[in-house]
């Protein structure tokens, strides 16, 4: 039985940042709404409370019933209003501090016996982000660190497992964030670190068996690291009961279809290529809002497996490559990590579809399937490819698309990406791409006046997805890199280059 650790979100935008360094120390976590029934669960070896945007003091504030998890004697972590939401059910008080605290703060542990703080510094920095404080701790309560302007930093209920935090461990800023989670995880929770690709493959092809029987799969593939790795651990598991199709959606990169499935051969994998541009152009006709371009496009695709998989005799099964921030941002529960947008392959299949889904990477996030990948076997000419969206350039023109609006856009895609291969700065970018805006602007060129479109440049660095950074690429590169795409793409007359990170911006502009 795969050991876990239960993160309860209350809707702060680090939740999935706790799970990642969980998961970095070889230990399984899920994340579930606050709003979770707690079931118990032999498997469970600790929980942790997230911070949240509410204030324990607000009307709506997130208040779940923690009794039944603190009737397990497990250990508890929580972070920030997860810290005062413990002091506050426990008859504490939390008030609303003088000035919001946020950002980098010293932390002085009082109590350096605490296994909590086990090789911490006596003083480090922590990242702060709250707007209240907690001002009177509970009877039982004990204090094992502070701020000058935070006294109750850190807490442990004495005879219990249970600590609160006020600041946020899982956050780069936190510079022994990383020692104080070993402790709880590994020391406090008693967790064996023993979730590695390996385990995964072995466990995974065991639950696919069993799940699937002698039933027949049918997959849709896309060219990336996701659907390649889960093509590859289903053909594991199942052989030749897996049949692989390939959509030509119309909004590819350029000559995508084509390498894409020369690049699969040699694989053993039963790969069907599908031209269904012209459907999917149709789908979109004068759409523009970006959620219905998605549902559109995720509409024909399913249409399209539909058709496809009644040409397969015997198939009850649909495998997606549905990771974890795939789902995780498709939930909203009052609040808590807010849907930011809908994925086209989260969330189940009509019912006029008669295939029951497997998706065997949904516990996964991405730099998790390239480890998974490379156990495989998986060689990195489709590991190393960058993140693409299932929607594909159709979320990367802005307003509507047209078959020649992807021609303009695919020409200058496809002279970045060959520019960052060429420059040996490809392998350093988690994702790049190409977005059409729904501008034109005046321009001259040849002593003539032009009015043409405008594209942005993308460029980020990741780990996960999760959160980003833009790519501070050198200037004679942009320079050069607009001369080729406005001299070489007829109909682009202005580049420009997007310096947003995630948070506040998404990867995607749509």
């Amino acid at each position: 039985m795969q050991e876990k650790i239960l993160i309860l979100d209350f809707g702060s935008q680090y939740t999935q940042l706790i799970a990642r360094r969980v998961r970095e120390l070889n230990v399984y976590c899920e994340i579930v709404p606050f709003t979770h029934s707690f079931v118990p669960d032999d498997s469970l070896k600790g929980i942790i409370l997230s911070g949240s945007p509410f204030s324990v003091r607000d009307e709506n504030a997130p208040m779940p019933d923690l009794q039944g998890y603190h009737n397990t004697g497990l250990p508890i972590l929580g972070v920030c209003y997860g810290a005062q939401l413990l002091a506050q059910s426990n008859g504490g008080e939390v008030v609303p501090s003088i000035s919001r605290e946020y950002g980098r703060a010293m932390l002085t542990v009082t109590d350096p016996t605490s296994p909590l703080f086990r090789g911490v510094s006596l003083k480090s920095q922590v990242w702060m982000s709250h707007g209240d404080t907690i001002s009177k701790v509970p009877n039982g309560f004990k204090l094992l660190a502070g701020t000058d302007d935070v006294a109750v930093g850190a807490y442990v209920i004495e005879g219990r497992n249970t600590y609160g935090i006020q600041f946020h461990p899982e956050v780069y800023h936190t510079t022994e964030g990383a020692i104080m989670l070993k402790n709880f995880i590994v020391d406090i929770c008693d967790c064996k670190q023993d979730w590695t690709p390996d385990s995964f493959i072995e466990t995974t092809v065991s639950e696919l068996r069993q799940k699937v029987g002698k039933d027949k799969v049918v997959l849709g593939l896309s060219g990336g690291v996701d659907s390649s790795v889960a093509a590859v651990l289903l053909h594991k598991a199942i052989g030749s009961q897996l049949t692989c199709i390939f959509v030509d959606n119309g909004l590819l990169r350029k000559n995508e279809f084509v390498d894409v499935l020369e690049s699969y051969k040699g694989m053993g994998l039963n790969v069907i290529g599908v031209d269904a541009k012209q459907q999917f152009y149709t789908a979109l006709k004068s759409i523009e809002d970006p959620e219905a371009k998605r549902k559109a496009i995720g509409k024909t695709f399913i249409d399209i497996f539909d058709q496809e998989s009644h040409k397969i005799q015997g198939v009850n099964w649909l495998a997606q490559g549905t990771i974890y921030p795939d789902v995780i941002e498709s939930i909203s529960v009052n609040g808590p990590s807010m849907t930011i947008k809908s994925h086209h392959n989260v969330g189940g299949l009509p019912d006029t579809m008669k295939l029951k889904v497997v998706e065997p990477l949904r516990l996964l996030f991405k730099d998790e399937v390239r480890r998974v990948g490379r156990a495989l076997g998986i060689g990195d000419h489709l590991l190393s490819r960058h993140p693409f969206p299932g929607p594909g350039l159709g979320i990367r023109i802005l307003g509507d698309v047209t078959e020649e609006k992807v021609t303009l856009l695919q020409d200058a895609d496809y002279i970045f990406t060959q520019m960052l291969r060429k420059e040996g700065l490809y392998e350093k970018i988690w994702q790049a791409g190409v977005i059409l805006l729904p501008i034109r602007s005046v321009g001259v060129m040849g002593d003539e006046r032009t009015y043409e479109n405008v594209v942005a440049l993308r460029a980020v660095v990741s780990t996960d997805g999760m959160t980003a950074d833009w790519y501070h690429f050198p200037y004679e590169f942009l320079a050069k890199l607009s001369n080729e795409i406005i001299n070489k793409v007829k109909g682009i007359n202005r580049v420009v280059y997007d310096i947003s990170s995630k948070p506040p911006a998404t990867i995607e502009w749509e």
